[in-house]
């Protein structure tokens, strides 16, 4: 069995409800959306947590996470000012550990959209070898421990309609109408 990766785990509170977020000494490896309770989040985060292999410090007696600790407070800073609307770019150090090769070039490419921009699922598999890979483009997305970092809420249907999106659509369009992009859609 593969050893869980410690991480530092935060809890905040924004203008759009509560967030979290995890890190290890990598980077930012977990990023949970806006939920209306504290608690939705931790459940969330310890379920992502567990999905990536990722564990909280508390099963790792005595380990320091230093890095984890700088990265992890300014994920909560620059989250909160992402969606207070004072900044536009996320830059932080990731920890993509969690995810398969596939899915790691999914999001690498999805960090290349520009805010404000929208691109579609075929836009992105046309750049990872070819169209006929949108349905996996689209699984990788949904697999993506770290919206907002890595922007899947970018991503769109080729036919200019939302598509679909791990947070739901309601948070999809609030994200998009934040950035300006919503009216590019049909």
């Amino acid at each position: 069995m593969t050893r869980a990766i410690p991480a530092v785990t935060r809890l905040f509170e924004t203008n759009w409800g509560w967030a979290g977020l995890a890190a290890t000494d990598h980077g930012i490896c977990v990023v949970i959306l806006p939920r209306r309770s504290k608690q939705d989040v931790e459940r969330a985060l310890a379920r992502e947590l567990r999905r990536g292999r990722f564990a909280g410090p508390t099963s790792e007696a005595g380990v320091q996470l230093p890095d984890a600790q700088r990265w992890a407070k300014q994920g909560v800073e620059q989250l909160t000012r992402y969606l207070d609307r004072t900044v536009r770019a996320i830059e932080l150090p990731l920890d993509l550990r969690g995810g398969t090769p596939f899915q790691r070039k999914v999001w690498r490419l999805a960090m290349k959209i520009p805010y404000g921009r929208v691109r579609s699922y075929g836009w992105l598999a046309a750049r990872l070898g070819g169209r006929q890979y949108a349905r996996a483009v689209g699984l990788a997305l949904g697999a993506n421990p770290i919206p907002l970092v890595v922007p899947c809420h970018r991503i769109v249907s080729h036919d200019g309609s939302l598509g679909g999106f791990s947070g739901g659509l309601p948070i999809k369009r609030k994200l998009l109408a934040l950035e300006g992009s919503l009216a590019q859609l049909r």
